[in-house]
């Protein structure tokens, strides 16, 4: 697999292969499985609520998220947060079309 340079900043998730797939961020590229995935969006969904959004403007703006079994972790600002939402939404939206 290629590295990808990515210079806007975002995040964004590939499919490599069945079952294998990869969370681009802008310093790397984590790998992550199948069951890593469905942890990454509950994680997410989880903070991306209302009331938790709501608490993480009242403090720090910010989120630290492990990833990969606790193997990466990664910074997120809000509206990083947010585009990741939109991003896995999207790609488990794609999934069930095709």
């Amino acid at each position: 697999m290629k590295n990808v340079v990515n210079t806007n900043n975002s995040y964004q998730i590939q499919h490599i292969t069945f079952c294998k797939y990869a969370l681009i961020t802008p310093n790397k590229i984590i790998n992550l499985s199948f069951p890593q995935m469905l942890e990454l969006r509950r994680k997410i969904n989880a903070l991306t609520t209302y009331s938790a959004l709501n608490s993480i403007i009242d403090n720090e703006n910010f989120v630290l998220l492990f990833v990969a079994d606790k193997q990466h972790l990664i910074f997120l600002e809000i509206p990083q947060l947010l585009k990741l939402k939109d991003e896995i939404a999207a790609f488990f939206q794609e999934a069930v079309l095709a």
